[in-house]
């Protein structure tokens, strides 16, 4: 079974809550704040989701920026990786979920495998730099306006995944 590791990057507790609830989903995953990222503990996953509060302009929270440039530097190959996002597409529908572009630039080029997009169908909002060629480059959640579809669209993902 791959192992599984979950890091996060939450300012308010709600992207921590939500890698918290995709490991129960997944089962055995361990899950770890950006903060603590290191070339070391990624070492030690098959799998990596990487997830970000959205901030701002469409920006990182806080603790991915050091943890980006530790991801650019790392060879993947052979590690699969998936993104996921937390925004509010009513108050910040210009910038909604943009922290998955930095976290995909951080590892398109470290010879992982990138999965988890997810169609822009059934989301609401005006632009986002996480989508790419049409889509969504992980998983964009609103806890804000859409706490109801949290856990059908982490299902659905997941399950996308292969997890």
């Amino acid at each position: 079974m791959a192992k599984i590791g979950i890091f996060y990057g939450s300012s308010t507790g709600t992207c921590e809550d939500i890698a918290n609830r995709i490991a129960a989903k997944v089962g055995d995953a361990e899950v770890i704040n950006a903060a603590d990222l290191s070339a070391d503990n990624v070492a030690g996953f098959d799998t990596l989701l990487l997830g970000s509060s959205t901030w701002g302009a469409g920006e990182l929270q806080d603790d991915w920026y050091d943890a980006c440039d530790t991801l650019k530097g790392l060879d993947l190959s052979g590690k699969t990786v998936a993104l996921f996002s937390v925004g509010d597409s009513e108050s910040y529908g210009d910038t909604f979920c943009g922290a998955l572009a930095p976290l995909y630039e951080a590892v398109k080029d470290t010879g992982a495998t990138i999965v988890g997009q997810v169609a822009t169908d059934g989301y609401t909002y005006d632009d986002s730099e996480g989508v790419i060629d049409g889509q969504f480059v992980g998983l964009p959640l609103d806890e804000t306006n859409e706490p109801e579809k949290t856990d059908d669209r982490i299902a659905a993902w997941l399950q996308a995944i292969g997890l």
